[in-house]
């Protein structure tokens, strides 16, 4: 190959070179223009009041707060359910009623308080029913008890003979003894005795007092609902089980 073939080789290669070299550098232009876009729109997303952003978005009046919500409730819980004597203010006198007395003598050193019942205006909505209190053998509701268990039961029924639920049972007055009782129960609780039955463990064996204890029907208000019904109870296993229904008169 002579002098002049290479020359012209070398100037062709240059020419080819030229064109590519361009063309790279526009590729690297583009990229770099595709990023810088990019950039511009995320910093714009993240912050949208940003000073690069050509189309910002309005501002808010800060002195408009959203309102709150504020909760009421719908009920009104009772803070306690403890039952406690309550007695019924009235403006009429009511007339005198036969309170049961207590017939056994209290051992020594016991104080006894009587507490005298005024019922509300108009007499008591709930009475027992004819032949209540009567005593039963306790082997029909708890037969593995046998004499070890005594206690006191029944029922309440509303004036159209529906069993009634939700009223409190108060059991009080003093054991053998003189041992101060007070329990409470629920009508509804006892459903082996009716739909509004209930049902209060005396003791762990039998035993006999004489209109030592009573039960007394409540509303929820702890207001009595009937009189205090004393009741004996015996020292008999056939008999250890106090049967007290109650019927609505009013």
């Amino acid at each position: 190959m002579d002098t002049n073939e290479l020359s012209d080789s070398q100037e062709s290669d240059r020419g080819k070179k030229s064109p590519d070299l361009i063309w790279n550098i526009l590729t690297i232009l583009v990229f770099v223009s595709i990023l810088c876009i990019i950039s511009v729109f995320f910093f714009i997303f993240v912050n949208p009041h940003s000073g690069i952003n050509p189309f910002p978005p309005p501002t808010l009046n800060t002195t408009v707060a959203p309102p709150t919500v504020t909760v009421t409730p719908r009920f009104t819980l009772i803070p306690s359910w403890t039952p406690t004597n309550a007695m019924v203010e009235i403006t009429d006198t009511p007339e005198p009623i036969n309170s049961p007395a207590i017939t056994n003598t209290p051992s020594e050193g016991v104080a006894v308080m009587e507490v005298t019942l005024i019922p509300p205006p108009g007499g008591f909505s709930f009475v027992p029913r004819q032949g209540s209190p009567s005593e039963i053998d306790g082997a029909s509701f708890h037969p593995d008890a046998g004499c070890n268990w005594s206690g006191v039961a029944g029922q309440a029924t509303s004036l159209n003979g529906e069993s009634v639920q939700g009223l409190f049972v108060q059991l009080g007055g003093a054991m053998p003894g003189g041992d101060p009782v007070n329990n409470l129960a629920m009508t509804g609780l006892a459903p082996q005795y009716g739909a509004g039955g209930f049902e209060i463990t005396l003791a762990d064996k039998v035993f006999a007092s004489s209109s030592d204890l009573w039960i007394q029907l409540l509303d929820q208000q702890n207001l009595p609902l009937s009189d205090r019904v004393y009741f004996n109870t015996f020292d008999d296993c056939q008999k250890n089980l106090i049967i007290i229904y109650f019927d609505q008169v009013k």
